[in-house]
């Protein structure tokens, strides 16, 4: 078996132990990164260590960070109470609501289970109260955190404009982020009116904009995916103590500290999320810097709340996101990466080549870690995005993004198991039946969608 093989079956191998078993894949990633580079690339540390993504790493502590502190301090809570009173009784702009929400949490950096995490309780608590369709509420939920995730301050879009800038390839950080919105606004409008929106218009609510009080429960599912998953370890641990206590992040009781939870305090978060939104999309800074910049200033005002803040910093995800990285810099030293872009690309089609990569990068998603995929798949299509195949660098990016990411609201994602886990007042075994029909539906047909939008057209 040659070099590039033995490279290609190590990765596969990596997806499928961290998927079968409990274990982060960053951690295999960085052992296989170490055993492939040293035993068959014949590398030296060093060598090995230069694949390791520094400004990537930055970006993923500072954003985790920063969105840490403004959960915290009440911040998160107070914008969820202002939408939800704007809503004034119209209960078909609840789903609305929340899907932007989730959407606006996970564009200024919130990890996607994160987002899920805080919206899916209230939701559901929603749609049980005024009798909206669980399942539309809850899928509404998933897609507006997936549709804001390529923001070009979010985690997803951080991740894939590193990865496309240094392989070289042509970005378009708007195109991208317009991209998964638009699919997943799209696929929301739809779920909307096929699961009861037209009733909804018809309805109102009292318009005080209390939100219901809902239980947080434990994840109901098993498997590798639900408990293994980096993005699943993700969720904070202030998330995990609401969920052991049952309280309801938004009638929980303030923390009892001046420092938090304060109105000014609040609003100097927000300015902070503003800023970080200017200075990186219009001055074009290092979103890494910045956000720990803004973090730093934050943290100046409530010095108490820095421990349980780097406490919540996404570190199993960092974790996951670097280690592949690594590994993914190794496969690059040894020329695997133009060995797999130039076989797929000879094998068949260069447009062929696309759809199979956005089939391989749906179905992987909707068992393990979307950012892995991400992060492992766009380097293999860069030989042939390269050449004259007649094929948009910028389009499969898109398709690639979306095909990726869309796949969460499966019940073995971490993102659909939140939404199965919340649901009330509901047979779980049927609605976990749905999600896995809903799933497998999105995984057979939003690749071909995708790629017929954005790289065929």
């Amino acid at each position: 078996m040659s070099a590039h093989w033995i490279s290609i079956c190590t990765l596969i191998g990596m997806f499928v132990l961290a998927t079968v078993l409990p274990i982060n894949m960053g951690v295999i990633a960085f052992v296989g990164a170490f055993l492939v580079g040293t035993l068959v690339a014949g590398l030296n540390a060093k060598a090995i260590l230069g694949g390791f993504p520094a400004d990537l790493f930055l970006t993923l502590v500072g954003i985790t960070y920063l969105f840490a502190l403004a959960q915290n301090n009440g911040t998160i809570d107070w914008l969820v109470k202002l939408a939800v009173r704007a809503v004034r009784g119209r209960i078909a702009a609840i789903p609305w609501i929340m899907f932007f929400i989730a959407a606006l949490l996970t564009s200024v950096g919130a990890v996607s289970p994160a987002a899920v995490a805080i919206i899916a309780p209230i939701a559901l608590g929603f749609a049980a109260k005024y009798g909206i369709n669980p399942l539309m509420m809850g899928l509404m939920v998933v897609h507006g955190a997936q549709g804001g995730g390529f923001s070009p301050i979010s985690i997803y879009g951080g991740i894939t404009n590193k990865i496309v800038a240094k392989a070289g390839l042509p970005l378009s950080e708007m195109t991208t982020m317009l991209a998964s919105l638009g699919v997943n606004l799209t696929v929301s409008l739809l779920l909307f009116f096929m699961f009861g929106g037209m009733k909804l218009l018809r309805q109102k609510a009292d318009a005080s904009g209390e939100v219901p009080a809902v239980r947080r429960t434990a994840h109901g599912q098993g498997g590798a995916q639900v408990y293994g998953d980096a993005e699943a370890e993700a969720l904070t641990e202030e998330h995990r103590t609401a969920i052991r206590d049952d309280d309801s992040l938004m009638n929980a009781a303030p923390v009892a500290s001046a420092d938090t939870g304060s109105r000014a305090y609040q609003l100097a978060t927000v300015a902070g999320l503003i800023g970080l939104a200017v200075l990186t999309l219009f001055f074009k800074q290092d979103i890494g810097f910045v956000s720990i910049s803004i973090g730093l200033l934050l943290t100046l005002m409530a010095p108490n709340l820095q421990k349980r803040a780097l406490g919540q910093v996404s570190w199993p995800e960092i974790m996951l996101i670097v280690g592949v990285s690594t590994f993914v810099g190794v496969m690059d030293k040894m020329g695997t990466i133009d060995f797999v872009g130039h076989s797929v690309a000879g094998l068949t089609s260069p447009l062929m080549a696309a759809l199979l990569l956005c089939f391989v990068g749906a179905v992987v998603s909707a068992f393990a870690s979307s950012t892995a995929v991400l992060g492992s798949l766009i380097p293999l299509a860069v030989p042939f995005l390269q050449g004259d195949a007649g094929v948009s660098a910028i389009g499969f990016i898109a398709a690639m993004a979306v095909s990726s990411t869309i796949v969460d609201v499966s019940p073995f994602s971490t993102n659909g198991a939140l939404v199965l886990a919340n649901a009330k007042g509901i047979d779980r075994d049927v609605f976990f039946r749905q999600l896995l029909v809903y799933g497998a539906i999105v995984t057979l047909v939003a690749p071909v969608v995708v790629w017929l939008l954005f790289v065929v057209l």
